[in-house]
């Protein structure tokens, strides 16, 4: 994004935390689409169905995403190119042009799940029906043009005031539900036999760990981060690639809470009642206030779910106008690029919302997690490649150790979601 690139003005201070204050925001941005609603259903079911089981499968998958953005930052931050351009001008044309129409298959299907998730929280809090609430979320075209005209300061400023709505949301309500600390601790550390035995839990593990990094955000992270006015100079990128890390570090351990604490209410509220079916998102908004209470759990849950929604449609529209500038090599006047990236979204969803409802909206929801575990290898094996190449990155190139560690989670990554879909379509799980 030519229009904010090096636009956000660094400290000349010699603090080291007033040095790091300049580079949060871009982390926190990623963040959101590892709490998004796409991995609510997820969450949810994993609790409600196993207790704390797999908390261990959302620890694994924070630490395989932490990895990844930390690679897709320093691609960005060392090579003045996000990882949309490096694959125009890496690949041949054909190449860059498939990997382009997959990536804008898996934004629009994450959008898919965003705009339902914001569209539920209207429905469940203001009872404004699911077509209508489709539409609202469109808005977020407008907060992202107003906020990113004044300075893309402002922009994060919003989404951190989410994020921080959306966390102390739920520590309310794990303080509400009054867990078993010492399993759900445990949980965290050690995993457990039945990963591997019990099929119906295998496959919830691997759609915990397949939802979780979103190909989109390695592009998002690898643009936003040139954001800040370091100095271009070796020295000024390594400083930058330093507390870029610590940036995107602390905003995805804030994402492991919020993931880790969706999954500890549902083990403390649905799973300990004997509710182990819960998996819908409405089912857990009415269960709540009883099973908990308190009146207002229920409400809060909503008013977290809108926050996440409406944080994850303004990161996935970022993302679709990365992409699109990126590969196609195009200068469109900001509003349209972002109406067009909105509007592969929200069309599909308002035509299966007007025609199949809820049923429809949730085979959507399935269908789309789907298609992002079918093109998140197409985006991280670019990634592990082009910071493996000594020519591209210089005295940035992935160390062997790194080098061997990314293959590694690439390789992870691909295997879990190939037999995620083998489950899917044998429909076995």
């Amino acid at each position: 994004m030519q229009e904010v690139n090096a636009t956000v003005r660094l400290t000349q201070s010699r603090s080291f935390w007033l040095r790091v204050l300049g580079f949060v925001g871009p982390g926190f941005l990623i963040s959101v689409g590892y709490m998004d609603p796409g991995n609510w259903a997820t969450d949810l079911a994993a609790g409600s169905r196993y207790g704390y089981t797999l908390l261990f499968v959302i620890m694994v998958s924070n630490l395989l995403a932490i990895l990844l953005q930390s690679l897709a930052l320093k691609l960005g931050i060392a090579t003045d190119r996000d990882l949309a351009q490096a694959c125009r001008e890496r690949y041949s044309r054909p190449t860059a042009i498939a990997l382009w129409l997959s990536a804008e298959i898996a934004i629009a299907a994450t959008d898919l799940a965003e705009v339902i998730g914001a569209a539920i929280a209207l429905e469940l809090l203001f009872g404004i029906p699911l077509i209508f609430g489709v539409i609202i979320t469109g808005a977020d075209v407008l907060i992202i043009l107003l906020l990113q005209n004044k300075g893309f300061r402002y922009l994060e400023a919003l989404v951190i005031a989410l994020i921080g709505a959306i966390s102390a949301i739920f520590l309310v309500e794990i303080l509400l539900s009054h867990p078993i600390w010492s399993g759900l601790l445990a949980s965290f550390f050690l995993p457990t036999k039945s990963l591997v035995t019990n099929s119906d839990m295998l496959y919830i593990a691997i759609g915990i760990l397949g939802a979780t990094v979103m190909p989109h955000n390695l592009y998002l992270h690898s643009s936003i981060v040139q954001t800040r006015q370091y100095k271009r100079t070796p020295e000024g990128k390594r400083d930058a690639i330093r507390f870029a890390n610590i940036d995107s570090a602390v905003a995805l351990m804030l994402a492991l809470f919020v993931n880790a604490a969706i999954l500890i209410l549902a083990a403390a509220v649905f799973h300990r009642s004997g509710h182990f079916g819960v998996a819908e998102i409405g089912d857990a908004y009415k269960l709540l206030s009883p099973l908990i209470g308190f009146t207002g759990a229920g409400m809060l849950f909503a008013v977290a779910l809108l926050a996440s929604g409406q944080n994850s449609t303004i990161t996935g529209t970022l993302a679709g106008q990365i992409v699109m500038e990126g590969f196609l090599d195009i200068r469109l006047p900001g509003w349209l690029r972002r109406l067009i990236t909105r509007s592969l979204a929200i069309i599909p969803t308002i035509f299966v919302t007007a025609f199949y409802g809820e049923n429809g909206t949730s085979e959507l929801l399935i269908l789309s997690q789907v298609i992002l575990s079918m093109q998140l290898s197409f985006a991280v094996i670019p990634l592990v490649t082009f910071t493996s190449d000594k020519k591209l990155m210089g005295e940035f190139v992935n160390r062997p150790w790194l080098r061997c560690a990314a293959w590694t989670a690439a390789i992870f990554i691909a295997a879990l979601n190939a037999w995620l879909l083998v489950l899917t379509f044998r429909g076995t799980a």
